[in-house]
């Protein structure tokens, strides 16, 4: 069997096997060294996620057998956490001091499960309210966005200073995207979900993380010989190693 990585996380993650995604692109990446399983879950926030990691990560496959650690995890949850108590989405709010327990707590588990995986944070990305104001998912009376660009951020850096207290990586896709100038526009459709270019940050960023520990194509052994391997005079002398 391949090596495996899981994306884990909302609908960011949820949406990035879709055209141009992130994870989609992970995927064309490690296409012959790494499987890449997506287990997004639209709307969901960290205590949702808590409740239902043992549903996610079974410890046994369906043939009974021990499941196989996976050499990564991505863990991308917080957008939702971050909608505001007194708005239209307050049901998915979570508290901050909750929200980095509760990252906490996913770390931990993970890291119980598999000891050797690389578990990898990303934060919540930055928020632009006249987009929430624009694509509202419900009917929103009161003409204020559910998520603000500053909560989001409280939530960015309680994500980071996680992973530092974990000793994890973190993408800070929060800090990196208002880097641009332009970054509403370019990297955000809706006020919160990614165009193509902004899922080509979360896979630049994700990709360097990995790369850093190992996980590249110069070091990650190819599934099956190659085509360029395979002597044209004694094909299937490839495939008797």
């Amino acid at each position: 069997m391949r090596p495996t990585i899981y994306l884990f996380g909302d609908s960011i993650t949820e949406a990035s096997f879709a055209d141009g995604g992130w994870g989609a692109a992970l995927a064309n990446h490690f296409c012959r060294t790494l499987d890449v399983v997506l287990r997004g879950y639209s709307g969901y926030n960290t205590r949702w996620a808590l409740k239902v990691l043992d549903r996610v990560f079974p410890t046994v496959g369906h043939d009974g057998a021990a499941a196989a650690p996976p050499v990564a995890v991505t863990v991308f949850f917080g957008a939702n956490d971050a909608c505001l108590p007194d708005r239209y989405a307050a049901f998915q709010h979570v508290p901050l001091d909750e929200y980095k327990q509760n990252l906490h707590s996913i770390v931990s588990s993970l890291k119980k499960r598999w000891p050797k995986t690389l578990i990898l944070l990303i934060t919540p990305p930055p928020i632009d309210e006249d987009g929430r104001l624009r694509h509202p998912y419900v009917e929103n009376p009161s003409g204020l966005p559910e998520r603000t660009n500053e909560a989001a951020g409280s939530f960015a850096k309680a994500c980071v200073e996680t992973a530092e207290e974990c000793g994890i990586p973190v993408v800070d896709l929060w800090t990196r995207m208002q880097q641009y100038t332009d970054w509403r526009k370019a990297y955000l459709s809706d006020g919160l979900h990614l165009t193509k270019e902004g899922n080509n940050v979360v896979f630049e960023e994700v990709m360097k993380k990995l790369e850093e520990r190992g996980l590249s194509l110069e070091k990650l052994k190819a599934d099956l010989p190659l085509f360029a391997d395979i002597d044209h005079d004694d094909p299937l002398k490839a495939f008797q190693q």
